[in-house]
């Protein structure tokens, strides 16, 4: 019975932990292809041919793979994640699919680990609302960006928890724009943009994408 109830536990804690089986696996891609605006993504932030961008957060590489794809083999992604199993989950998925031009990084909580004045832009893709020590990484996001880098966040937004404090956002996987906006500008980015039209998480309608662009100085 009791290696019963802990074969149970350890299934429901697999099922429970965010990123291993859900929406950031590589079986679930194709659907968020279809709610997804990679195009208007890359648009927005002026990703070029050649660049060198950073994945902050990429867990398994769904925008690590779309980027390396895009900026093509003579740019560079570097693929950020503070867990190793999805680093090596995504060095797996690049080998198979022939891409070369990925260089994963085992960040810490507070810090990427970026090449400093290497990257031309940085995002941050439904990851920000997770990083607690959220303005050490802006300064050292800052240290990595070539003059003139741009960072990228994007996140969603769920309707219930609109008009409620930060840390009740965050507690609940969300966070509005006003307060990442706020933090970019305290970081020293300018030149903000706000784009509040790219649709809905997973289609959800409670759950509205948001992105903000800023640029270093």
């Amino acid at each position: 019975m009791r290696n019963k109830a802990i074969a149970i536990g350890f299934l429901l804690m697999l099922f429970f932990i965010p990123g291993l089986y859900g929406q950031y696996s590589e079986s679930e891609w194709k659907d968020r292809d279809e709610w997804m605006k990679v195009m208007d993504i890359f648009e927005m932030a002026g990703v070029e041919k050649g660049n060198v961008v950073a994945d902050i957060g990429c867990h398994q590489g769904y925008m690590s793979i779309r980027l390396a794809k895009y900026i093509g083999e003579t740019g560079q992604v570097y693929s950020v994640d503070v867990r190793e199993d999805r680093l090596d989950r995504l060095n797996d998925i690049a080998k198979e699919r022939g891409i070369r031009n990925i260089h994963t990084i085992l960040g810490d909580y507070n810090d990427p680990k970026l090449p400093e004045q290497s990257i031309d832009v940085a995002f941050i893709i439904d990851a920000y609302h997770e990083m607690k020590d959220y303005r050490q990484i802006l300064l050292n996001v800052k240290k990595a960006l070539k003059p003139d880098g741009r960072i990228l966040v994007l996140e969603k937004l769920k309707s219930e928890m609109t008009g409620k404090s930060r840390q009740e956002q965050t507690l609940a996987h969300t966070i509005s724009p006003g307060y990442v906006q706020n933090e970019l500008k305290e970081a020293g980015f300018s030149g903000i943009q706000k784009e509040n039209d790219l649709g809905f998480w997973e289609e959800d309608p409670d759950k509205r994408i948001w992105v903000l662009l800023a640029v270093l100085p």
